[in-house]
């Protein structure tokens, strides 16, 4: 193992556009389906709906907590709308697997989805019994990331110490309350993020999970 993440015995991965590539472009699927929720429930035109989305994504880290805010709307029936996806996209990743498997500690994952939805997608990688925990939405209280409450209760509810723990997200904006709690921090950068990176909040940069985590032993 890389001795720089020796002290390492908690690994904690986002899911989308982290665990797969962002190429699969799953998301896609997802955001058009935030928006015929959002036309169904404010009766207005996709362009309006699309619109409503960002601004709620914006201002409460998720679609879901700004229309829970104000709206008062179903988080269960909402999830299981938006995630009624078609996962062909994504295939066994048996390289993947290996890597994580060696990692030596716990592993979880830490979505804003839900675990039903996540179990689908971990199912579809080959990863299904990869992980500990999928500590999602419910479990966060609807406070997503990167509120800074979701990651203490993450790690009160499954007793982490976050000095030893390390993050992999996708998204830049998502990494800086766990580096503030001590987590070391590895952003997968797809390419969607460029302006406003905090780059101190960062400890490692990759494209690619899978060769990041295979290169942890191999480089050595």
């Amino acid at each position: 193992m890389d001795p720089r993440l020796a002290h390492i015995d908690t690994w904690i991965f986002d899911l989308d556009n982290t665990l797969y590539p962002a190429g699969a472009d799953l998301f896609a699927q997802i955001e058009a389906r935030m928006t015929d929720y959002v036309v169904a429930l404010e009766g207005c035109d996709r362009e309006t709906a699309f619109a409503i989305q960002k601004r709620h994504f914006v201002a409460h880290g998720t679609t879901l907590s700004g229309l829970m805010a104000e709206r008062a709307i179903d988080p269960h029936e909402f999830l299981a709308f938006v995630h009624d996806v078609d996962m062909d996209r994504l295939s066994p990743n048996d390289r993947l697997v290996e890597a994580i498997a060696r990692l030596p500690g716990r592993k979880l994952v830490f979505t804003n989805g839900d675990a039903p939805y996540a179990t689908r997608v971990l199912g579809r990688l080959g990863l299904e019994g990869s992980f500990e925990a999928i500590h999602d939405i419910h479990a966060t209280g609807y406070l997503p990331k990167p509120h800074p409450q979701a990651y203490d209760g993450l790690c009160e509810a499954w007793g982490i110490d976050p000095t030893r723990a390390l993050f992999v997200e996708d998204m830049a904006r998502n990494l800086p309350p766990a580096k503030a709690i001590g987590m070391t921090t590895v952003w997968i950068d797809n390419g969607s993020e460029q302006v406003g990176v905090d780059r101190a909040a960062i400890d490692f940069v990759t494209t690619d999970l899978t060769a990041w985590l295979t290169d942890l032993w191999e480089d050595l």
